[in-house]
């Protein structure tokens, strides 16, 4: 009877430090918290209904997965990566995304090709409206859908990995406010959507790696302007 307590008590420990995890993690990345924001132990406890262990136990995954950087005895902050870091994530981006459109334009008429125009038909009546948040989400969705339609379980894993480094739902927000950003966005990906339904598999490539260097450019930039008043 102890054995079955202790059990349960381990699984409802793992439970919330999985809750935790996952909610923390996609808070960070969807720009809810900051870079550079304190995120307090106490103050998270309480909005997570949990201990204190499980979000100190959620915080050190996430230094692990370069989300936070935690200080000792000072605090546990969001982290930005380095504008060489951004570089080098963007070429990653670059490379997995390329190879994703690449297998995916190889595969020919699949589920997600479909999906990929009801997006693209989606995107114009965001852009066209000016609604940032919904572009962004379906900026988000579009690569998603390459990713799924490539059909590689390993790409997929370590793309998902990619992404979270990358905080890419808060890049995104950033570089979309940049005048006409939203329209070249969306043109760019017509550009690779076309060369999927050519099945140009290598064409699809260079198109996604040209869309992922804009991307990068739009970053860059943003890191280079002061923060408005």
């Amino acid at each position: 009877m102890q054995e079955t307590g202790t059990r349960a008590a381990g699984m409802q420990a793992r439970g919330a430090r999985a809750r935790v995890l996952d909610g923390l993690r996609e808070a960070i990345i969807r720009g809810e918290h900051q870079p550079g924001a304190l995120l307090s132990e106490g103050t998270l406890a309480e909005t997570y209904g949990t201990s204190r262990t499980p979000i100190r136990e959620a915080l050190q995954q996430l230094q692990t997965e370069g989300l936070v950087e935690v200080v000792p005895r000072v605090g546990s902050f969001v982290r930005e990566p380095s504008r060489r870091e951004l570089g080098e994530l963007f070429q990653l981006k670059a490379v997995l995304e390329g190879l994703g459109v690449q297998l995916l334009a190889q595969r020919g008429r699949v589920a997600e090709v479909d999906l990929l125009r009801d997006n693209l038909a989606e995107s114009e009546r965001a852009v066209a409206d000016g609604d940032v948040e919904r572009y962004a989400q379906l900026v988000h969705d579009f690569h998603g859908l390459v990713i799924q339609g490539a059909d590689n379980s390993r790409l997929a894993e370590h793309y998902q990995m990619l992404m979270n480094q990358l905080a890419y739902h808060r890049v995104v927000m950033n570089t979309l406010r940049h005048p006409g950003r939203l329209g070249a966005s969306l043109h760019e990906h017509h550009e690779v959507f076309k060369r999927i339904v050519d099945k140009d598999a290598f064409g699809a490539e260079q198109a996604m790696r040209d869309h992922v260097r804009c991307s990068e450019r739009e970053a860059m930039t943003h890191r280079e302007q002061p923060a408005p008043e």
